[in-house]
């Protein structure tokens, strides 16, 4: 790593001189004890070398051994999942994660990393509804991977909304269904933009007719002011951003006289455990919730020790659709 514009060596410049990871450079000014005695002598010599400032070899931050995850809705069932292979992978590795709530706000979201940067090594933000250029000024203040969102820069792992799209939509055509309805979340959702873009794809290579409806909130009532939109006479089939909000509009077109799979096929996302419990159950496109967490914490780690490259390609875990009773036949 190049030094800094000023001048200054870091200890990048240190662990890049030395051949090792920066923690380990870290670890050597400020718990010496776990770092062996060669290396930590070997790292001494080349800091002193390199002209690594003394103040800065005394005050050295030491590792807190504490990540962060931020979920945009802590509401919806679907992140449970994701923390969960977060919370299991992080204590695998000795480390421990704070569960941080943004409640759909990209403003709430920038404040609440400004206050936990100074108190963990590394951060995982699912879903996030900041803007791009907010995130990259705070992955340059710490090591961050993005969960179901991808961004030239930074480190990621989502889902395969596209594919689970084309999975729903090809399902939906072998009923019979000519056209179908895309319900949108948050405009600030980055899934939202991949999965409206996918159902107007594949509408176009299968020959149905796809329109779209929206920003709703990504709630059970948000699901329930689309039905409403939607009324009496809509198309025969309808995908919506997440379960939540097809649950919402399942029983707000049951409200209107509407009921599925007779009169219309609903498709969720993400395979919250409600959908499972209804009458009848939602049909669903399911991410692997618990390997997104897993992975992005494993990912982190590999950043905080320096075995991984800042800047990796994104990666894509793969969907399925999970085909239950709110899908059906088009009607004649």
């Amino acid at each position: 790593m190049e030094p800094r514009h000023d001048g200054r060596v870091t200890i990048y410049d240190v662990a890049a001189a030395a051949g090792v990871a920066p923690s380990t450079v870290s670890r050597t000014f400020t718990r010496p004890g776990r770092v062996s005695a060669a290396t930590a002598a070997h790292v001494r010599e080349v800091a002193a070398r390199v002209g690594y400032p003394s103040k800065d070899r005394a005050e050295a931050p030491a590792s807190a051994r504490m990540l962060a995850a931020l979920v945009s809705d802590i509401g919806n069932p679907f992140y449970a999942g994701i923390f969960r292979g977060a919370q299991l992978t992080a204590a695998d590795a000795g480390y421990e994660v704070m569960l941080l709530d943004t409640r759909e706000s990209g403003r709430r979201e920038r404040s609440v990393l400004e206050r936990v940067l100074p108190l963990v090594d590394g951060v995982v933000v699912a879903s996030s509804r900041m803007p791009d250029a907010s995130l990259r000024v705070v992955g340059r203040k710490v090591p961050l991977i993005l969960v179901n969102r991808e961004l030239r820069g930074l480190p990621s792992i989502a889902s395969d909304n596209a594919g689970g799209v084309r999975e729903a939509m090809d399902h939906l055509r072998d009923q019979g269904h000519g056209q179908v309805v895309y319900v949108h979340g948050p405009e600030a959702a980055w899934s939202d933009g991949i999965r409206a873009a996918a159902v107007r794809d594949a509408a176009a290579a299968l020959g149905m007719e796809a329109t779209t409806i929206g920003p709703f909130l990504p709630t059970f009532e948000g699901g329930w002011a689309a039905a409403i939109q939607l009324g009496r006479r809509g198309p025969s089939s309808v995908i919506a951003y997440n379960d939540l909000m097809a649950i919402g509009l399942l029983q707000g077109l049951r409200s209107l006289g509407r009921a599925a799979p007779r009169d219309v096929s609903i498709v969720g996302f993400d395979d919250i455990p409600a959908g499972r419990l209804l009458t009848p159950a939602l049909t669903t496109v399911a991410p692997p919730a618990r390997a997104l967490g897993a992975g992005a914490v494993a990912d982190l780690l590999a950043r905080i020790s320096g075995t991984r490259p800042p800047e990796p390609p994104a990666r894509l875990l793969p969907t399925r659709l999970i085909v239950r009773g709110t899908t059906g036949p088009a009607r004649g």
